[in-house]
């Protein structure tokens, strides 16, 4: 099941999940919006490598906004921390947005069960595309789960701002185990 704009604004209230700050302008019949936060990161290198941290170059978006280039990844955050103990957040990107030919969540819509904090966003342009500080981005739903809860306590808990991949993190454990 999913949550009705009042009833993610009735669980916002009484702390069954937490979007801070909470405006009832962004609610919407099953989702609320979501906004851009006002940092992107890019990879510096050449070729990303899974097994390694990888270099970032911050760029701040300023008052009029930043140009997104199509064959870029840039990684930005929404301006809301978002997260719940009791239903399982999933974010996309809005309509509105995506007829901009903007991809916001390229393959991790899924929230975890107990994850609090500023989404990262995957940006992608079709073409260039100017975005600012503060637009509506995305929408996050919220599922009802069933069964027992473990809730997340992974490496990207409680983030801020946008972050990079530390896939290399869990790649590292597993040559461990293998050798």
């Amino acid at each position: 099941m999913i949550l009705t704009g009042p009833e993610i604004t009735a669980a916002a209230h009484d702390g069954r999940l937490t979007i801070t700050p909470f405006d009832p302008e962004q609610v919407n019949p099953n989702s609320y919006n979501v906004r851009l936060g006002p940092t992107l990161l890019t990879y510096t290198a050449r070729v990303i490598d899974a097994h390694q941290p990888n270099p970032t170059h911050t760029e701040e978006i300023g008052t009029h906004g930043y140009v997104l280039q199509p064959g870029e990844l840039y990684l930005g955050h929404t301006i809301e921390q978002v997260g719940s103990d009791s239903f399982v957040p999933m974010l996309f990107g809005r309509s509105s947005v995506g007829r901009l030919g903007l991809f916001v969540e390229i393959t991790a819509p899924i929230g975890d069960l107990g994850f609090h904090g500023q989404w990262t966003l995957m940006l992608s342009p079709v073409r260039p595309l100017r975005v600012y500080a503060g637009m509506r981005i995305g929408q996050v739903m919220f599922f009802v789960s069933t069964g027992a809860v473990e809730l997340y306590a992974g490496k990207y808990q409680a983030s801020a701002g946008p972050q990079p991949s530390r896939y290399w993190q869990d790649a590292a454990r597993v040559r461990a185990v293998a050798s």
